[in-house]
């Protein structure tokens, strides 16, 4: 009986995370003659599988071509669907960088962590033990490329690691690479598309939308420099004498949007059409003209131009603007597509692909036009569908199940365990736990314990999300984000099924009152469930301090 075969028969048959760890080491022994003992060493460590997490910043789960996307072009992600299992309904802890890298790797929530929002530290973010550090100690070579935006306890356990900004890898970043290839000037044109000029393009205001046309060549972009280190490590796989751990993390397509003339000219955009799919213009987003009086308070300002750089009003009156940003944000997930390609081939030619975990996903979505929204806006909610939702695909061809989409709830943090139970690595003992779940009955043909709701939570709003219906209720904001009127605003039920494009909010409305008065009993067993350890913390010390935290630029 070979491997897979054996594997999915295990699954069928119930198997434990125990005897699942146990027989994917026997099967493996079998196919090399290795000692087949779950302690013999060392020929038992080099039988782990490696793990390859591509990883993107503000990636919206529906832009791919796997996913029939009109426009969205992934011939690579696409390929990678094919060989694993998709997992469509996949949702971030917090829609928010740190919040939820946080969470991806602690398998904690923010609300026990105390990372509700980019600045948020807590103690007990010294009290975590990381995936890397869980994977280091049980034989893995770690490595991280790109922005890893992670604090504490969480960021420790690498062997390795070069990250996009100075403070994250001083002496060895990519800021700095640029500099010693001498394209800093063309990076500060594109970084000042958001963040407005510094020298010396101090002269360049920030772009509409934060959409600008990149300058620099295609082999210097922050994807290419993920891509290029993570292609290295890959070749020199055969150097080592244990698996890896990989973290591949691409800063895009997170704003400012600067995609490549090469990957932007895939994308009509002069003029809406039917999709580039059918040889047409970029599709408008069905719900770009929604009224923002729908829309909650912070988003509502966007639209009303009291941004600098979300001139939202100005794209109202101009959908030119609207179409570059869309078509920009598409190529630069194309971008990101060609790269992982690159990565996928690397991995074929040195002989790894099979006994490789390879997982995609990203920390958050974004609103891409819908709604008439741009990026994510974050601290002023954390409900809609466009920036809780993430891609999820994982693939290990030679045991897990192949063109697998599963539909099922689940939560972006459960990569936590997931990981670990793969790679046969017991769960780290800490002092908090950790709330997140395994995956594996689901990933091996089994069937996993249907979950009946998940929560995402930010200090403005929590989600409360069932198969098909979704509440956001506003929490107390004062402690925290700038005060909007999020009370006279009310909460936001949407039935997923009648409303997929989440316009019509039913709170308040009696033929939901069952259902909403259920998902509030949901969020009431969650807050017993998880502690607000770490939460409570911020907010106790909040009060003594001089700094005035409302205040704080949250990026």
């Amino acid at each position: 009986m070979n491997k897979e075969n054996m594997l999915k028969r295990a699954a069928a048959n119930k198997m434990t995370r125990r005897s699942f760890v146990k027989a994917a080491a026997v099967a493996a022994a079998a196919v090399t003659g290795v000692s087949c003992g779950l302690d013999a060493k060392p020929e038992a460590t080099k039988q782990k599988p490696n793990i390859l997490l591509l990883f993107s910043d503000q990636h919206q789960a529906d832009c791919m071509g796997f996913q029939n996307h009109p426009d969205v072009i992934t011939p690579n992600l696409d390929k990678l669907a094919k060989s694993g299992t998709v997992f469509n309904r996949a949702y971030c802890q917090d829609g928010v960088c740190v919040p939820s890298r946080m969470s991806l790797m602690t398998g904690m929530y923010p609300r026990k962590i105390g990372v509700l929002h980019n600045p948020d530290e807590s103690s007990v973010i010294d009290d975590v033990v990381s995936l890397q550090s869980a994977l280091r100690n049980d034989g893995y070579y770690t490595a991280a490329f790109g922005k890893r935006h992670l604090k504490g306890e969480a960021d420790l356990g690498w062997d390795y690691h070069r990250g996009h900004s100075r403070n994250e890898t001083p002496g060895n970043s990519y800021w700095e690479w640029i500099e010693q290839n001498g394209y800093l000037d063309e990076l500060l044109h594109d970084w000042s598309a958001e963040f407005g000029g510094r020298p010396p393009t101090e002269h360049l205001p920030p772009a509409d939308l934060a959409t600008r046309i990149s300058k620099l060549p295609e082999d210097m972009t922050m994807e290419a420099f993920t891509a290029k280190e993570t292609i290295k490590l890959i070749r020199e796989q055969k150097n080592r004498d244990k698996p890896f751990f990989c973290w591949a993390s691409f800063y895009r397509p997170h704003q400012p949007y600067n995609a490549q003339k090469r990957f932007l000219d895939m994308y009509e955009y002069s003029k809406w059409g039917q999709g580039t799919a059918n040889g047409d213009a970029i599709k408008k987003p069905v719900t770009l003209n929604k009224s923002p009086d729908t829309l909650p308070p912070a988003l509502r300002e966007w639209h009303e131009g009291k941004n600098k750089v979300w001139r939202l009003d100005k794209a109202a009156e101009d959908e030119q603007l609207f179409r570059f940003y869309i078509a920009s944000y598409y190529a630069l997930v194309t971008e990101i597509d060609h790269h992982i390609g690159r990565i996928m081939q690397a991995l074929d030619e040195e002989g790894l692909l099979e006994n490789t975990i390879v997982v995609y996903t990203s920390d958050h979505g974004e609103f891409v036009g819908r709604h008439g929204m741009v990026e994510k806006c974050a601290i002023g909610h954390n409900v809609y569908e466009d920036t809780l939702k993430v891609p999820l695909i994982i693939s290990w061809p030679d045991t897990l199940e192949k063109g697998q989409v599963v539909d099922e709830l689940v939560e972006l943090f459960d990569l936590h365990p997931t990981l670990l139970e793969l790679a046969g690595t017991e769960l780290p003992h800490t002092k908090y736990g950790i709330d997140a779940k395994s995956l594996t009955t689901t990933l091996t043909g089994g069937k996993s314990e249907k979950r009946k709701y998940i929560v995402s939570e930010n200090w403005s709003q929590a989600a409360v999300i069932t198969e098909n219906h979704k509440l956001g209720i506003w929490l107390d904001p004062t402690e925290y984000a700038r005060q909007w009127d999020f009370r006279s605003f009310g909460d936001m039920l949407f039935d997923r099924n009648e409303d997929p494009n989440e316009i019509n909010n039913l709170a308040g409305v009696a033929e939901y009152s069952e259902i909403e008065k259920q998902l509030r009993a949901y969020y009431d067993e969650f807050k017993q469930k998880v502690p607000a350890i770490g939460k409570n913390e911020i907010v106790e010390r909040a009060k003594t301090e001089d700094t005035n935290i409302k205040d704080v630029t949250f990026i």
